[in-house]
């Protein structure tokens, strides 16, 4: 566990009194639409300045005049899983946001919304793609999230599935005006971002302020969802894990793929799911928590279609049930609905077990922006 590092009472205090400031918006604590709202966080020298570049606006300026070829999905960089995150001046620090990663490219008159599989999302976020058309620049890419918030203001995945009106935290700007930024510093990407979004409805994922432990500390106690590191100088590495971009969740989650199901009569009791290995399919845990009679309908609906004869998960049976009751023996693999790995589900966990599996598991949602082949077992580093 991280405890916090070094700091003044004062500085302490301020960290608390500026998360709290901000406990209406996703974060609660620095996430700020536009640079007009930081005043109010620039107090004993803690806020976070975005440098920008040396000229932006000539910058701009020159890539406006150039001819914008056509734009294409960009497979998103993505962050390592770590226990624990570097210190230094070279790492920025955001909140890790619990939401569905979107990459919003704008040419023209034409906005489009991808999801992190590359799937056309524009229709399902339409309020989203509004936003971004209102940003002035002729053509960009831009990198984030959107994001659904639950009645304490905290990220909430499950939220996610009302898409009607969310809000859209951008992160990185990977191009703008026909200037390829992907091999430009992260804090060059994110001065010029700041510089565009204005008043469109499209926010800004703030870096945040403070010492990596006073974050630590104030991103506990206000429940959210985890941090994640970014080195200040890393390029845009397009479809990689970077140890560049680091990740600590909060609470331990990651995507499965559903690989059968049982039922209690006619109503869907629980869950199997799992992850691959290669071109293998294993089994990680049984999910019965954080099913409820609106989601087992829906998932029962969503399921019942990709049902098949056998088990595809390799690993199976298990010689017995475990001490938790993790496993599937010889004689309980009748009980249950087999099924394709088509359908991924966000989960949330206690930890790993010895024997490879999860303990206390609890579905979250479904996802279908990722694709099932892509789910693996995520080691931390």
């Amino acid at each position: 566990m991280l405890s916090p590092g070094p700091g003044t009472a004062a500085e302490v205090h301020e960290v608390d009194r500026l998360a709290e400031e901000q406990s209406n918006l996703i974060t609660r604590i620095c996430i700020c639409p536009n640079r007009a709202s930081w005043p109010s966080l620039k107090t004993n020298g803690l806020a976070f300045d975005v440098l920008l570049p040396a000229n932006p606006h000539a910058i701009l300026r020159a890539a406006e005049q150039r001819n914008m070829p056509g734009l294409k999905f960009v497979s998103p960089m993505l962050a390592t899983l770590v226990r624990t995150l570097p210190e230094g001046p070279e790492w920025e620090y955001e909140l890790k946001l619990d939401g569905y990663r979107l990459q919003a490219i704008k040419n023209g008159d034409q906005v489009r919304l991808y999801s992190r599989r590359g799937n056309d999302f524009t229709n399902k976020f339409a309020r989203i793609a509004t936003s971004v058309s209102k940003i002035k620049a002729a053509s960009f890419i831009l990198d984030g999230e959107a994001v659904a918030v639950d009645a304490q203001g905290k990220p909430s995945f499950q939220m996610l599935q009302n898409r009607g009106s969310l809000p859209y935290y951008c992160f990185d700007l990977l191009q703008l005006n026909g200037e390829d930024l992907k091999n430009q510093p992260l804090k060059e990407r994110r001065g010029l971002l700041e510089g565009i979004l204005g008043k469109s409805g499209v926010l800004l994922s703030q870096s945040l302020p403070g010492t990596l432990g006073q974050i630590m500390q104030a991103v506990k106690e206000h429940g959210l969802e985890g941090v994640i590191a970014k080195r200040a100088d890393s390029k845009y590495r397009a479809g990689e894990r970077s140890n560049h971009w680091l990740k600590l969740p909060l609470k331990p989650g990651q995507e499965f793929v559903i690989g059968a199901y049982r039922l209690d009569e006619q109503r869907l009791e629980l869950l199997l799911v799992g992850y691959f290995e290669g071109k293998t399919l294993s089994f990680a845990a049984k999910v019965h928590q954080g099913l409820n009679p609106a989601n087992r309908r829906a998932l029962l609906k969503t399921l019942q279609r990709f049902a098949v004869q056998k088990c595809l998960f390799a690993n199976l049976p298990t010689s017995k049930s475990g001490h938790w009751g993790e496993g599937v023996t010889a004689e309980e693999m009748n009980d249950y609905v087999w099924l394709k790995p088509k359908v991924v589900a966000e989960i949330k966990f206690a930890e790993w077990t010895t024997g490879g599996v999860l303990r206390h598991a609890e579905f979250v949602a479904l996802r279908d922006d990722k694709d099932p082949k892509d789910v693996v077992r995520e080691n931390t580093g």
